[in-house]
């Protein structure tokens, strides 16, 4: 199991790392995050959703999502509460006091979960959410040392060294655990090291001697890296021609699957910017509305900030307009939630630039897709989660004609406004190419994105054969080394 002094200590990384690893060696090997607190989700293939860190790492194991990769999933729908998932499946809202309760019916999903990964694979690679020390968290913890109790489970800590405070760090989570936790602590990773070793090896001598455990190897900082955040937005973009397309999206409180944007990002002819509070939406090509967990407050928070008239004057300017999901959603004339799932019940005034309108539903769409675009009809493929149905007119104007036979989305009449339920829309190259086009990039060029996201996987493959000590790896997970032949 690889655990983390801090969130985004590089335990998602390392995890998917470790997968491509093993499947090199010709292990069966399956991730495994017990708990996820997590916007940013994809469909499995038995029709459930899991966090979106957990279906990269499958495919660095060479497999498709499943939900026991992830059996419990919570997605926050307010500071104190969120949507809990349990194998796939919404079963509730809870505040953080009810699930904290709730959290001895959730680790029997877990277990249940881990004894048939386990009886399945050689290898169970674990991911451990946040921090193993955080105090107010360690009663019926389900997600860390409380699990790795449960099934009696090695532990690797990883710490991101450009943070700084490294030793502070594994020194003040090693010291917070119980004895039994820290006996169970195996090793150390240090994450994200620029320098010479050499300056770091006396901390590293250091480290060893207090505390009694190896340090399994430094991972230096990678330049030019991608794979999906799980929660954080991606600000950071690569080297950009000169023809570029500028794409703003609205960073909305509730923002969901913001991992819909990574292909823009990396896209050499795209200048991507995500707008904050308190910021004005600058002149755009395109102006992208995300996903929501939230849409109704988020919509009202967007007209807050004053962006709605922004919006409005972008279009009168001849600029695009794209909503994907619950973007798609606030684009219609009305948004109703009567069973209150997503807060209190009502409906809201949408921004009234496609006629349809959406009404909340307890049951969740949950599908991979694969259909023709409307605009240039190249194929595309993607994932829809939503909890909306939606009806009207504009709807006729398919965005999407889907493979199953239904229609997606819509496009207005004078073409300036588009909207989805498909997530992932801009990971099709062809479906890609042909956005930017409509959105006012002259020659657009096309870029592999899945091939973009293989070649990472393998290179942190290449790191841990060439960084870390293979052979410890090896015994941790039972596996016979070289030795042993």
């Amino acid at each position: 199991m690889v655990q983390g002094t801090t969130s985004d200590a590089g335990k998602s990384t390392l995890v998917t790392a470790l997968c491509r690893w093993l499947k090199r060696q010709g292990v069966s090997v399956v991730p495994f995050k017990p708990q996820n607190m997590a916007l940013n989700s994809a469909v499995t293939t038995d029709g459930g959703e899991i966090g979106r860190a957990q279906a990269v790492q499958a495919q660095a194991a060479g497999l498709k999502p499943h939900t026991d990769m992830n059996p419990i999933l919570l997605k926050p729908n307010s500071d104190v509460g969120a949507q809990v998932i349990i194998h796939g499946r919404a079963v509730s809202n809870m505040d953080a006091v009810a699930y904290h309760d709730y959290k001895r019916v959730a680790m029997e999903a877990v277990l249940a979960s881990h004894r048939r990964l386990r009886d399945a694979y050689q290898v169970v690679m674990v991911e451990g959410a946040g921090s193993p020390a955080e105090i107010n968290l360690r009663a019926n913890d389900i997600a860390n040392m409380g699990f790795a109790e449960a099934v009696d489970c090695a532990v690797i800590l990883i710490a991101d060294i450009d943070k700084g405070g490294v030793f502070a760090h594994l020194i003040g989570t090693l010291a917070l655990l119980s004895p039994s936790e820290q006996a169970r602590i195996k090793g150390f990773v240090i994450n994200r090291f620029r320098g010479d070793i050499a300056l770091l090896q006396p901390g590293l001598d250091w480290l060893e001697q207090r505390t009694g455990k190896p340090v399994l190897g430094v991972l230096p900082y990678l330049i030019d890296f991608h794979l999906e955040a799980e929660d954080a937005v991606d600000v950071r973009q690569s080297a950009k021609s000169e023809q570029t397309l500028k794409v703003v999206v609205p960073v909305l409180p509730r923002i969901s699957n913001h991992t819909d944007f990574d292909p823009l990002r990396l896209h050499p002819q795209v200048d991507l910017c995500f707008v904050g509070p308190g910021q004005a939406i600058p002149p755009a090509d395109l102006i992208i509305l995300p996903g929501s967990k939230s849409v109704r407050a988020d919509l009202a928070w967007l007209r807050e900030q004053g962006w709605e008239a922004a919006i409005q004057r972008h279009l009168r300017y001849g600029g695009k307009l794209l909503g994907i999901c619950g973007g798609l959603q606030m684009l219609g004339e009305c948004i109703a939630d009567p069973l209150g799932l997503e807060g209190p019940g009502g409906q809201n005034e949408g921004l009234g630039l496609l006629r349809f309108s959406t009404t909340l539903a307890a049951h969740k769409q949950l599908r991979n897709v694969h259909g023709r675009l409307g605009i240039d009809d190249v194929e595309i493929s993607g994932y829809e989660i939503h909890a909306g149905i939606s009806d009207g007119p504009a709807l006729e104007r398919a965005a999407v004609r889907l493979d199953d036979g239904r229609l997606d989305g819509a496009i207005s009449e004078d073409g300036q406004v588009l909207g989805t339920y498909l997530h992932g829309l801009f990971e099709s190259p062809a479906a890609c190419e042909a956005l930017l086009r409509w959105a006012g990039l002259e020659s657009p060029q096309r870029v592999d994105y899945q091939a973009l996201r293989e070649r990472d996987i393998e290179r942190l493959a290449d790191l841990v054969e060439k960084h870390l000590d293979v052979g410890r790896l090896l015994t941790l997970c039972r596996l016979p080394t070289e030795t042993d032949a």
